[in-house]
């Protein structure tokens, strides 16, 4: 699924130390059409530490997007061809992130501040492989104010045939703000992101920033091309599992909370088998119950224990059977309310 028969209606957000491989399969039990992001990986450590490491994922994650950070055009279209070579679907360049180390290796959100070397590394891109190239950048960080800056930043970009931009709709305050502050901080300026879509109906428009639920995410939906979201859907992941009918109109996927569950073990004994510690693919599963009961008590079973070494798929099912237990007994208490 590349080039133009990707669709970004809907689609989850990088996040470093979040979305990783494990992450993107455990969302894949839950839709099969959402894009899905890698964590950022930076040129440097794909060049240098080797592709196997950053770039191996299974393939019912289909269709994925590569983000890479960095702003050596000639590293970041070494870095393209090896994302062609590993069959992504697209590569995405990350000029939104506000992090110190970001910024100290010249990558991230102080790149809005350099649109010319943006679209130089663009180019190089595009130039490297077949796969469509995207940006994924604030609406201005620090001193950049206002609609016309914005425009400053796009227009280079737009002129090297880019036509996919996905806007966080907040600034980044590289300044004073942490990473976490300039996730909350800044306000949301959906109209600006809106206002883009509206004079450049050419381009494709995706809006990211703030959005928590579907009924958002088809809200914007009627003024843009698509909808990101990022830590709502670590968060709460069973929200994913409407996505596939109601932002994409097809089947819906039809499973329990359990059943999610159930057909991600497999994966989960593949993994360990092949030497992955629990704790790396069990850390995903911590929301999927969120607001059900008994689910306080399956993440803190696996909190407590799926970090012990040698701690297997049996910390899982205790978990599942602690909260099966804790239903049952709220079932019980339910019923026995009920008048005779």
């Amino acid at each position: 699924m590349t080039g133009s028969l990707l669709n970004r209606r809907f689609s989850v957000a990088p996040m470093m130390d979040w979305s990783d491989r494990h992450c993107r399969m455990f969302w894949r039990q839950l839709t099969g059409s959402a894009l899905l992001y890698t964590e950022m990986v930076t040129t440097g450590a794909l060049i240098h530490a080797g592709a196997d490491r950053f770039l191996r994922y299974h393939e019912d994650e289909h269709p994925i997007a590569l983000q890479l950070g960095g702003s050596n055009p000639a590293d970041l279209a070494t870095c393209t061809k090896l994302a062609e070579q590993w069959r992504y679907d697209e590569v995405n360049l990350n000029c939104g992130c506000p992090s110190d180390r970001v910024q100290n290796g010249l990558f991230g959100a102080c790149l809005m501040a350099q649109p010319q070397r943006v679209a130089d590394c663009i180019k190089a891109m595009q130039d490297a492989s077949s796969l469509p190239v995207t940006v994924k950048h604030r609406i201005g960080i620090d001193d950049m104010e206002g609609y016309e800056q914005l425009l400053a930043f796009i227009q280079p970009i737009m002129d090297t045939g880019c036509t996919t931009f996905i806007v966080h709709a907040r600034k980044a305050w590289l300044k004073g703000l942490s990473p976490k502050q300039n996730r909350e901080i800044p306000p949301l300026d959906y109209a600006m992101v809106y206002r883009l879509k509206q004079d450049f109906p050419q381009l494709e428009i995706i809006i990211n920033g703030g959005i928590t639920d579907l009924e958002q995410s088809l809200e914007h939906l009627n003024h843009v091309d698509g909808v990101m979201l990022g830590r709502a859907a670590y968060h709460n992941p069973y929200l994913l599992a409407e996505v596939d009918q109601r932002i994409y109109q097809q089947p819906a996927i039809n499973k329990t909370r359990d059943q999610v569950l159930l057909d991600f073990l497999p994966y989960v004994e593949e993994q360990l088998t092949a030497g992955v510690p629990l704790n790396h693919l069990s850390r995903h599963l911590l929301g999927l119950f969120q607001g059900v009961a008994g689910a306080k008590l399956f993440r803190r079973h696996i909190s407590q224990q799926a970090h012990i070494k040698g701690a297997g798929i049996e910390v899982i099912h205790q978990a599942r059977a602690l909260m099966l237990e804790a239903q049952q007994r709220n079932d019980a208490y339910a019923a026995s309310q009920q008048p005779s």
